[in-house]
């Protein structure tokens, strides 16, 4: 079995070294070491995505991430493409603040609240919403849109919220909302979408 010693890397380097061991060594079976919670969330999805069975252990503040695939899941080929999802447009919108503009701060506030309430006018379009730096404290307890982005959520839009930001905000236990994630999801959404929004 493989060990990958992730510790002290930053995102989205845990990952990336997860996925050079299953698609280019092709192991099966592996075990990675990270050492924060951001980390632990992001090894775990990649290897769900990778249909990897895993379990997590902690010792002394690290994270002992064991993953197993069966033959040939290594590979992680993609789901194929339904015709919805090629005949709907893919909308990626990245929020990289919890407020928009310059000048006023309460009305930036207010304007991103109106904005969030308003999404769901984009219908099936409105692919991802990802939410990076500031703009992942909208998903908060505190946050005066969190029904809303659960409503968004619950409708089919993929929610992705910056593991980095919310350790670095302290934010990471306080996510209502929401997949963390980390900065490969985040760029392979964008090769994805058709079109991508920035605020």
């Amino acid at each position: 079995m493989k060990t990958i010693d992730a510790r002290g890397q930053t995102c989205p380097a845990p990952v990336l070294m997860t996925r050079a061991a299953i698609e280019e060594d092709k192991e099966e079976r592996l075990t990675i070491i990270v050492d924060n919670k951001a980390a632990r969330e992001n090894v775990t999805l990649f290897l769900e995505s990778k249909n990897f069975s895993f379990s997590v252990q902690e010792e002394d503040g690290d994270f002992f991430i064991t993953g197993a695939g069966d033959a040939g899941t290594a590979s992680g080929s993609p789901a194929p493409e339904t015709d919805s999802d090629m005949e709907t447009e893919k909308i990626m919108v990245m929020a990289a603040t919890d407020r928009i503009g310059h000048g006023d701060d309460d009305l930036g506030r207010k304007l991103m609240v109106s904005f969030i309430k308003t999404l769901k006018e984009m219908g099936p379009s409105l692919w991802h919403l990802v939410l990076v730096n500031n703009g992942v404290k909208l998903t908060t307890n505190k946050s005066e849109v969190l029904l809303e982005l659960q409503n968004l959520e619950a409708s089919g839009v993929k929610i992705l919220v910056c593991g980095t930001c919310l350790t670095h905000f302290g934010l990471l236990d306080q996510k209502r909302v929401g997949e963390t994630t980390n900065m490969l999801d985040i760029v392979t959404s964008m090769q994805l979408a058709d079109k991508v929004i920035n605020i």
